[in-house]
C-alpha cells in the first residue's frame, strides 16, 4: 500500500478534474453510478479519480469563496502503534499530525485561490459565493518525524499517500453542485530513497494540496472565460 507523510461558462468545466475509477480510496467512497443519489452526474476527465457535477449547473455566477475549516481522516491501516511498529506515537502527536495537515491543505487552497486577481475566499454566504467543503481522507503516515529516544533516521521512496474529499454548495441554497475525490501519493525524487524529516514531509504535503487548488482555480477561471493563467 502507497502511503503519506506529513509532521468551474457551466459547473461542466469540472470535467478537468475526472478520471477512470480505479481501485483505491475512491472507489470506497462511490459505486461507478452515472447519477449520485443527490442527482449529480458523474463526469469523466484525466485529472482526478473521481467527480459528479449537477447538469446545467454554472460557476460563472461565483466570484468569492467560502472555505472552512480542513477535516482529516486518517487511513484505518495506518497504526503506528502496532506491535513490532518503528514509531510510537502519542495522541497529542497524532492530533498535531492532523491538525497540521489540515492547515496546510487550507493555506494552499486560501493562496491559490485569491492570487492574481482571483476569488475572494469570504466567511459570509452570497448570491455570489460558492461554498466548498474540504476534507482529507485516507491520510497515511509513512515516516511520521516524531522525537524519540535513540531514534534513526528512516529514509523512504514515498513519503505517503491522501485522498481529497471536495464539496461544492451555493453557499445561500446549500444545494450541493459537485463532488470531487482524489487521491495522491507522494513521489520524492523520482521514487529514490529520501531521508524522511519534518521539512521534507511539509514540502510533499504542499506539493500535493497545491495541485489540488490549482485545478480548482483553473476550473473556476474557465467558467468565467479567463482560461489559463
Amino acid at each position: 500500500m502507497r502511503k503519506f507523510n506529513i509532521g468551474s461558462a457551466v459547473l461542466l468545466s469540472l470535467v478537468i478534474w475526472a478520471a477512470p475509477l480505479h481501485a483505491g480510496a475512491a472507489g470506497k467512497i462511490f459505486t461507478k453510478e452515472l447519477i449520485s443519489h443527490d442527482g449529480l452526474e458523474q463526469i469523466k476527465s484525466k485529472d482526478a479519480d473521481l467527480v459528479y457535477a449537477r447538469p446545467g449547473a454554472s460557476l460563472a455566477g461565483y466570484t468569492k469563496v467560502m472555505l472552512g475549516p480542513v477535516d482529516v481522516a486518517f487511513s484505518k491501516n495506518w497504526d503506528p502503534k502496532r506491535p513490532g511498529s518503528h514509531f510510537k506515537i502519542s495522541s497529542e502527536e497524532r492530533e498535531e499530525i492532523r491538525s497540521g495537515v489540515a492547515n496546510l491543505v487550507r493555506d494552499e487552497f486560501f493562496k491559490t485561490l485569491q492570487a492574481k486577481d482571483g476569488y475572494q475566499v469570504v466567511d459570509v454566504a452570497g448570491p455570489d459565493v460558492l461554498k466548498l467543503k474540504v476534507s482529507i481522507i485516507e491520510l497515511y503516515v509513512n515516516a511520521p518525524d516524531v522525537a524519540t529516544a535513540g531514534r534513526s533516521k528512516t529514509y523512504v521512496t514515498s513519503a505517503g499517500e491522501m485522498t481529497l474529499f471536495l464539496e461544492a454548495f451555493d453557499s445561500e441554497t446549500g444545494q450541493v453542485l459537485a463532488r470531487v475525490v482524489d487521491r495522491q501519493e507522494s513521489n520524492m525524487r523520482g521514487g529514490q530513497l529520501t531521508w524522511s524529516n519534518r521539512v521534507m514531509n511539509q514540502s510533499e504535503g504542499e506539493l500535493i494540496a497545491s495541485g489540488w487548488a490549482r485545478k480548482l482555480r483553473k476550473a473556476l477561471d474557465k467558467a468565467h472565460g479567463l482560461g489559463k493563467k
